[in-house]
């Protein structure tokens, strides 16, 4: 099963959260009109096309997903392939390469042969940019069952963000937050969607049980922050 809505109608694909967003990817990372972006894992490139307007850049952004959504943003270049494969062809040079959510799917051994290729993609003082959840307070509403897989899910991002941090030890770590405000039958709606990658090998059993125990432990606006922590690394 693959996921496909992860940024698809939830406050990840809202305006206030891209904009949010990107003020602090702008910010941490010095992006100019100029700046030539690739995002790894792009999803439907919301996030950078909305890049693309703001900062009115020169060179269209190229996203790269293993998903071919039919609504993505057409303010970028997309390609239809993994992360790797693309890199091990590619030619050009990046200013900044973005991988939001999306270095947990790899196992370590590709994560550091994934590193090593962006880093000769870079122009000289870009940046990769890596953000994962939060692994400590992290406060995504779960059931029993959502909360196990999710807690080892972020022991094992604990230990990719050491490891980037042994191979590049001068790199930089940030924290990006931020408020959601959502209704909890739209959220029992994400939750059947499977919109995080801990529900996808649950079974319809277990997301039905996991919507009645939701709907019985929290009321019926969640209010709770989005925290990401981010990992910066400089040519």
């Amino acid at each position: 099963m693959s996921l496909k809505n992860w940024d698809n109608k939830t406050w990840l694909s809202s305006n206030s959260y891209i904009k949010s967003f990107n003020k602090f990817l702008i910010k941490e990372t010095k992006l100019n009109k100029n700046s030539a972006i690739l995002d790894i894992g792009c999803g439907r490139g919301k996030i950078i096309g909305n890049l693309t307007s703001k900062l009115r850049l020169i060179k269209k952004p190229i996203g790269i997903d293993i998903e071919h959504h039919k609504d993505r943003d057409k303010r970028i270049i997309f390609n239809k392939t993994d992360a790797i494969s693309y890199l091990k062809k590619n030619r050009k040079k990046f200013d900044l390469i973005l991988l939001k959510q999306t270095i947990h799917f790899l196992p370590l051994k590709d994560i550091k042969k994934l590193i090593l290729l962006c880093m000769n993609c870079l122009n000289s003082g870009g940046r990769i940019a890596i953000f994962t959840l939060a692994t400590s307070n992290n406060e995504i509403p779960t059931f029993v069952k959502m909360k196990k897989k999710l807690s080892k899910s972020l022991k094992r991002d604990q230990k990719i963000l050491r490891y980037i941090n042994s191979l590049y030890p001068g790199s930089i770590l940030k924290t990006f937050s931020f408020k959601v405000k959502i209704s909890r039958e739209k959220y029992l709606e994400m939750i059947e969607n499977r919109y995080i990658s801990t529900l996808l090998n649950l079974s319809s059993a277990d997301i039905l049980k996991g919507i009645n125990e939701i709907s019985r432990k929290y009321n019926k606006r969640l209010n709770f922050r989005d925290k990401l922590i981010c990992r910066i690394l400089k040519k």
